[in-house]
């Protein structure tokens, strides 16, 4: 299991960077898969997510693609979301979970489809700090009950709503993940819900990924940018679905 938990770890890194999400989005489907329980993917998914989200937003910050301000309000709304969604999650059954995953899989594909392509010049909106604030509570609560970052659901927000460039939106979406992560991780190491030992195999792997797909990242344009990220999300959902079927 170390060797397919390393691979594991490199490809979801690689996606974490590429797509600027958690890694969760594919991370808990696949484990899924291998055997795990769905609080136990969730809690290797979160430990992946602190290892890549911090790494991944500290290359996006030395590339200039990461924009702090009103990042850094939607994710300390993030972390309190997260932190509050250790008191949630043990007391809801995993088909539960699983359902919530599927709706917002389906919200972002809708909305990453439907959304034109924004380059660099488009003029940003921005949001008063407080409702930002309020916006990261919802997505981290919502988001680490199902073992995901945020990214997949705030990436959409951005791009949609706020005219934000798509690689900028990316950069923003993994930078929340930091937050929400590891107020997750918080608040399930205090409730003994996270297995330390397979989530470090992932997540130390996942730093060799990170480093990948950011630099690839730089060398896509923009509208194939968001081709990848609809077809990546067609394919988390389809895997959720499955499984749910099949279990």
């Amino acid at each position: 299991m170390l060797i397919e938990l390393s691979l594991l770890g490199v490809i979801i890194g690689a996606l974490s960077g590429f797509f600027g999400i958690g890694g969760g989005t594919v991370l808990v489907p696949v484990l899924l898969l291998l055997g795990f329980d769905m609080k136990q993917a969730v809690g290797i998914s979160i430990m992946q997510m602190v290892f890549s989200s911090i790494y991944g937003s500290y290359l996006n910050v030395r590339k200039g693609s990461l924009k702090l301000g009103e990042g850094l309000f939607v994710g300390l709304g993030g972390a309190v979301g997260g932190y509050l969604s250790g008191y949630l999650t043990e007391s809801l059954p995993d088909i539960l979970l699983q359902s919530v995953f599927v709706i917002f899989v389906s919200f972002a594909i809708y909305r990453m489809a439907t959304d034109g392509v924004r380059e660099v010049h488009v003029i940003e909106r921005t949001l008063p700090a407080w409702l930002l604030f309020v916006i990261g509570v919802g997505i981290g609560i919502i988001a680490i009950s199902i073992g995901v970052g945020g990214a997949i659901i705030l990436i959409p927000l951005l791009s949609g709503l706020l005219h934000y460039p798509v690689k900028k939106a990316v950069s923003a979406g993994l930078f929340f993940v930091v937050f929400s992560s590891i107020a997750g991780f918080t608040g399930r190491y205090l409730h003994g819900t996270i297995d330390l030992h397979n989530g470090l195999i992932v997540g130390i792997a996942s730093l060799l990924g990170v480093y990948i797909g950011i630099h690839f990242k730089e060398y896509v344009s923009s509208h194939h940018h968001k081709r990848f990220i609809v077809v990546m999300y067609t394919f988390i959902l389809l895997i959720m679905l499955y499984k749910m079927l099949a279990g």
